[in-house]
């Protein structure tokens, strides 16, 4: 399970003397039973594998946005930690669909709705994300999306 990885990971990252791979596990850790508390679970349970790649999935984006905001703040000593970070965490996602890869689903996708305009433009982007959860990143579905119409 992935929630026992992280903690595993701890272990090992405290024995390495890793500092910047127990700073990002133990945010996992943290993340990981503030999920628990917020479905009512106890601490010390274990968050099954979809939970716990939600919860990373989620890490990864509040990187991605820090990074971000760090560049326009001129701040690159940070910019270099958060995608430090950032990398750790990609290592527990799955891996996402190509933009090519993910035109061809959203063309059969169309033809299959039988979507002619860009008035159901939802309703497609609707039905691609339902069918990619976790495969894809939302924002080049919709940038896949917006390039169809």
């Amino acid at each position: 399970m992935l929630h026992e990885q992280i903690k595993n990971g701890i272990k090992e990252a405290m024995m390495a003397k890793d500092a910047l791979k127990l700073k990002a596990f133990r945010a996992m850790s943290a993340a990981f039973t503030n999920e628990l508390v917020a479905k009512n679970k106890k601490p010390q349970e274990m968050l099954t594998d979809e939970e716990a790649l939600t919860v990373v999935t989620r890490l990864a984006k509040q990187r991605k946005d820090s990074i971000e905001q760090f560049k326009k703040g001129g701040r690159e000593d940070l910019v270099k930690e958060e995608q430090e970070e950032l990398s750790i965490l990609e290592t527990y996602l799955p891996k996402m669909m190509a933009k090519d890869e993910i035109e061809k689903i959203a063309l059969l996708k169309k033809d299959e709705l039988g979507i002619s305009d860009g008035t159901d433009k939802g309703v497609l982007m609707s039905a691609l994300m339902k069918e990619l959860k976790g495969k894809a990143e939302g924002a080049m579905v919709k940038e896949v999306v917006d390039s169809l119409f």
